[in-house]
């Protein structure tokens, strides 16, 4: 099964789908996609309820993570897009971010 990917310059700014952050949490909390919905993979099939409606696109620290998401989130039938690179290449495209810290956002 391949899985569904999109490189950062095909991502619109504003986001017009959902964003799954799939990292742990000391990677969250250092930055994040804002309005992003944070899952660890680990915790991903216990909380498939808290998934956001519609499309999503999955996000990691370099896009393994989420390709794993991506994979079993399309098996379980939800409409989901890999993003490549994933938070390392976001940020090195200069796209926005927030932390939970009040710092500055930083991919840890």
């Amino acid at each position: 099964m391949s899985i569904p990917t999109v490189e950062i310059a095909g991502v619109p700014d504003p986001l017009p789908v959902a964003v799954l952050d799939v990292r742990e949490a000391d990677e969250w909390a250092a930055g994040h996609i804002e309005g992003a919905t944070h899952i660890p993979l680990q915790e991903l099939p216990a909380r498939l309820g808290e998934l956001p409606e519609g499309q999503t696109l999955v996000v990691c620290k370099v896009g393994g993570r989420s390709a794993q998401a991506v994979n079993y989130l399309a098996q379980q039938g939800y409409e989901v897009v890999n993003l490549a690179g994933g938070m390392l290449d976001w940020a090195a495209a200069g796209r926005p971010m927030v932390s939970e810290t009040g710092a500055e956002a930083y991919v840890l």
